[in-house]
This record gives structure tokens, sequence and C-alpha cells, in this order.
């Protein structure tokens, strides 16, 4: 009899744990983000199985219209169907046996946002707030003895220095300069490391291969090259591009930003991606009258900042909606980039998989190039590329990021939503 007892017992937990798997596979909300989107006139559904039932904050129901319906009563599935009337905010819980509080969402009403998708060849122009040390090194002083001043004031590669002496350092020749006018005399150095600033002092000491007073580092005030611009906000005037941000070749460190340009380019080359070695968009920019936009922030999602109204005005593509993160799917797209004869095409790829990201990151979709036009001229994502923006359902849904070294024609996307947020 115990062991019939004990077998029971057994077989009933069992049965919960199917039960309760089965649960969770049929309540894909409890994957949700808290945070769920629905935009102004558009309604989303929901479809939630027994045990969980969903309740919303009564006092604001202003901003939403809410139904439900048996959907499955063979399952016990009820469907929600949220609409929203109006921009604002509200709250939502799932329970279990509508009790007990599970999950809490804030169901936010907003206008989708409107967006000129890019895919045109820029410039891009960098200069670093203060200094970027980018090596540390020993210097011989003129009686031939071997320091670095770096060194034992704790200097790192990839520090920016901001200030010395209280002087903000403009660039390379300016950190010079200083150094020289207080030769030996100990100054105070402003530090930027990660977000956060330090002071250091350090002695300078002059250098037998030239007499001028050094500290032993190698810095940097600025870089270049060429990306592809993702969207342009007509009403705003703001820009996002590239996708990823530019980070020093040498440190591996995002740049911090004093000022930048983006710059009308002109593709002088392509050289093609193979397995094992990215290839590459080669082109020209000068900044003498092609300035067409100016950076205000290089984060880990691109480059951003104003692009001026003439440049604006050159536009003549009409603004899309975008696309949020749930509503990407895996399958047909396209991308609008630049590879010859400075003229914004566009080319077929596929949605390999997507990520449901919770919070901001890179790495949102796996796409592969499919257009044979595309693979013939570049084989496939190249380095200049990021940036171009992804299409699907008439909607920009995101940018090209990064290449798959291995094979060039799979490569990373970005959310739209993720770029927006920055």
């Amino acid at each position: 009899m115990h062991k019939i007892k004990s077998f029971g017992k057994l077989l009933t937990l069992v049965l919960i744990f199917i039960l309760f798997g089965l649960s969770l596979k049929s309540n894909k909300i409890l994957f949700y983000p808290s945070n769920i989107k629905i935009v102004k006139g558009e309604n989303k559904s929901f479809d939630i199985a027994f045990p969980f039932y969903l309740t919303l904050n009564q006092d604001e129901e202003s901003v939403i219209e809410a139904s439900s319906s048996s959907s499955d009563s063979i399952n016990f599935k009820k469907s929600y169907l949220l609409n929203g009337i109006d921009t604002g905010e509200t709250k939502a819980q799932l329970r279990l046996l509508g009790l007990i509080p599970v999950k809490s969402y804030s169901i936010n009403i907003v206008n989708r946002p409107e967006l000129i998708p890019g895919g045109n060849a820029i410039g891009v122009r960098l200069n670093t707030k203060g200094v970027l040390v980018v090596a540390i090194t020993d210097i011989i002083d003129i009686n031939g003895q071997r320091k670095s001043p770096a060194k034992e004031a704790g200097l790192k590669v990839g520090d920016n220095i901001l200030e010395i002496n209280g002087i903000k350092v403009a660039d390379v020749e300016h950190i010079v300069k200083i150094l020289n006018d207080v030769k030996e005399k100990t100054v105070k150095i402003l530090v930027q490391r990660n977000k956060e600033e330090i002071v250091t002092e350090a002695k300078p000491i002059q250098s037998m291969q030239d007499n001028n007073f050094r500290l032993g580092i190698w810095v940097r005030d600025k870089t270049s090259g060429i990306g592809t611009l993702t969207y342009l906000d007509k009403e705003t005037n703001e820009f996002g591009a590239l996708g990823h941000g530019i980070v020093d070749a040498d440190t591996g460190k995002l740049l911090s930003v004093d000022k930048g340009k983006i710059m009308n380019a002109k593709i002088s080359k392509v050289e093609q991606g193979k397995k094992g070695t990215p290839g590459e968009i080669r082109g020209v920019f000068y900044e003498a009258n092609n300035i067409i936009g100016d950076i205000s922030a290089n984060n880990s999602f691109g480059i951003f900042g104003i692009v001026r109204e003439d440049y604006l005005k050159l536009f003549k593509s009409k603004p899309l909606q975008i696309g949020f993160k749930e509503e990407v799917t895996e399958g047909k797209a396209y991308i609008l980039t630049t590879v010859d004869n400075n003229v914004q095409e566009k080319f077929e790829i596929e949605i390999v998989k997507t990520q449901p990201q919770l919070k901001a990151e890179q790495k949102s979709m796996i796409i592969k190039i499919t257009d044979k036009n595309l693979l013939d001229k570049t084989g496939g994502i190249v380095q200049g590329m990021s940036g171009s923006p992804i299409i699907q359902n008439n909607k920009l849904i995101g940018a090209i990021t990064h290449v798959f070294v291995n094979d060039p024609t799979k490569g990373y996307g970005i959310y739209i939503e993720w770029m927006l947020e920055q």
C-alpha cells in the first residue's frame, strides 16, 4: 500500500511538472520584457493559458482599450487584445490563478517614429576629448638614464589626458608645448579613465633624442574612416550611423568625443571579403565645403549628431516608420548601401536569427547577404558597410554592425530601437 501511495505522489509531481512546462511554453508573455510598447492606433494581442491571467490597472485605462475572449477552450487559453488609444503608460500584472502576482509590466502607448533611411557612404573624422594614451614607453634622459614618468604616475594605455596644470589639452602638439614650458617642474595631470576623472602627478624629463621634455607616452588626438549613414530625422535634424562605436585601433577602447564631423565620401575601391579576411570599402572625403553634420556622441551603438539643414534638403526619400524589435521576423528583408558609383542601392538579405533582447545590445540579429549583385561586388559584408539600414515589411528595423570573418556573407545587425534610445 505504501509503495502505491509513493508511486501516486511521484506520478502527481511528474504531471505537475509537465503541466507547468506546457504552461510556460503556452505563456510566452512570461519571457516578454517588463516594458511593452504598443503604437497609438494599433493593437497587440496576447494568448495566455491557465493557470495565468492578465489584469490591467483600471485607474489608467484611458490610454488603452482592453478586451478578452476565450480562444481555445480545450487548452484553457484566453486572448487579450490591447488597443492603444492615446499616448501614455499603464500597468499590467500576470497573476497565477488570478490571485498571486508573477510578473509586472509597464505598457507604453507611443507614436511610431518615422525616419529617412540612409545607406549613403560618409567620411567620419573624430577628435578625441583631450589626447588618448596609446602606449607608455621609457625615455633616455640627457644623462643617459632610462626613465618613465608616465609609469611612475600610474598612467595607463586608454587614458584620456584632459588637462595639465589646469590647462585643457587640445592636441598632440599642445601637450608638447605645455611640457616644454614647465620643463622639469612637477605637473598635475587630469585623466579620464573608464568615465571617471582622476588626478595624478608627474615630473617631465628632458629627452636625449631631441632635448624636448617628455612623460614617456605616445598619444593620439583624432581618427578618421569610412562608414554608412543609417537614418535621418527630418523633425529634429538628428542622424545615426555605423551601428557600433568607433574604437581606437591600438587600445580597442571607445574614443571619447570632443568634436567630430561627417562628410560626403566618394567610393574609390572595394576589396572583396573572403573567408578569414574581411573586405573593405575604400573612399576619399575632404573637409573643405563638404561637411554634412556634426558628431556629438560616440557610443557602443553608433555615432550620433546633427546634420546641416542644406544637406537634409537634398534627401528626396520619404520617411519610413520604424519596426520595433518584437516586430522583426526571420525571413526576407533588404539593406540600403553604397558600394559603387556613389549611388545608394537596394540589396536583398535574409534575417537568419533574431535575439529576444531585454536590454540594448549590438548583436540583435544574424543576417545573410543573398543578393547576387552585392555578392559579386563585395563578397558579402565588408568594412565600411556598417550602419547600412535594414528594411523589412516597409519598416526601418535596424542596421548592419559586424561581419563574420570566416563567412563574409553573414554578419550581425542591431535593432533600430536600440540606436534611437542612445
